[in-house]
């Protein structure tokens, strides 16, 4: 039987409850997939929370892995025996087993493991658009990533510093200090000793930089706003301390002309040929040696809840899956 994650209430991680249910077969369009790794991702506990309201009951996650079993009708290039992984379409990859669109998923090339890509999809197609499309960042251009040690960040140095780019990283500890510079980092700030955005400017000599990546929101938008150099893009894509203040569009005229945007993969991989050169551009770099990367931390199904514990209060580093 079917074992599944699901939360009849928003709140802490404690809502989480295992149950069993039966899926049955796979209707036209659909496939079925019996996960091999799950990912867990800092937006599963911002719907659990209810910082994003969903409709409850409600399943969670988005992202996973795995081996199709069964595939409805008008389903063509998949069949059963194929691995694949996907990242997006509607909630529910907690689970053993699911039904899903075969629109949303991605066959895995040979030499990219399961495990690998159930991390690797959400964050790494994420990195994708974030430094190919939202802001096409260009050799030797310097660049500043919040919580670089994260499973977006440690992406994102690996494909920045292959690309030639001076990545000032943004860490809460000096054991993740070591860590962002171990995956290319230029420059460490440890940001709650320092002050980041006159950090940023001795770096640059007072120019500030022309893009800032921030996942970690309330804490940082300030300082993000205070490293640009003027007409420089603040991209925020995260909420992990909390909401951004209201900003008054003067305000990006008195610091310079600034941009911000608040981005989302969803809308970088709305058609299937978007998907498809998103996840292939990731997996080039997977199997090349240009982004090594594996889950740092393992939870069974069943303690999905401990995970969101751990996540949430920042005692991980890189990326968190869980195992049916």
């Amino acid at each position: 039987m079917n074992q599944i994650i699901v939360f009849s209430e928003t709140g802490g991680p404690e809502v989480l409850r295992l149950e069993r249910a039966d899926i049955g077969p796979p209707g036209p369009g659909q496939a079925r997939v019996r996960h091999s790794a799950i990912g867990v991702n800092f937006i599963d506990t911002y719907q659990r929370s209810g910082l994003y309201p969903l409709p409850l009951p409600s399943g969670l996650g988005c992202e996973a892995a795995g081996v199709v079993e069964a595939v409805g009708a008008g389903v063509d290039g998949l069949k059963p025996g194929d691995r694949v992984a996907y990242a997006g379409g509607p909630l529910g990859a907690y689970a053993s087993e699911r039904l899903i669109a075969a629109e949303h998923l991605v066959k895995l090339p040979d030499g990219i493991a399961d495990e690998t890509a159930a991390c690797a999809m959400l964050q790494g197609m994420t990195v994708e658009y974030l430094v190919q499309r939202t802001f096409p960042v260009r050799t030797g251009q310097t660049v500043l990533w919040h919580a670089a040690a994260g499973g977006v960040g440690q992406i994102a140095l690996q494909w920045l510093a292959a690309m030639g780019v001076e990545v000032i990283a943004t860490v809460g500890s000096e054991a993740k200090a070591e860590i962002a510079r171990r995956l290319g980092a230029a420059h460490v700030i440890l940001y709650r000793d320092e002050n980041v955005a006159e950090r940023v400017r001795e770096i640059t000599g007072g120019t500030g930089v022309p893009v800032v990546f921030d996942s970690v929101g309330k804490d940082t938008f300030t300082a993000s706003l205070d490293s640009l150099a003027p007409r420089g893009m603040l991209v925020s894509f995260g909420n992990a301390s909390g909401p951004v203040p209201a900003l008054a569009p003067l305000e990006l005229t008195r610091r310079g002309s600034l941009f911000l945007t608040r981005p989302k993969l969803g809308d970088y991989i709305a058609s299937r040929a978007e998907l498809e050169a998103s996840a292939a551009a990731l997996f080039d770099r997977l199997r090349d040696g240009t982004i090594k990367l594996e889950p740092s931390h393992r939870y069974p199904l069943a303690e999905a809840a401990q995970a969101h514990r751990d996540l949430e209060a920042r005692r991980t580093t890189g990326s968190v899956i869980l195992l049916p």
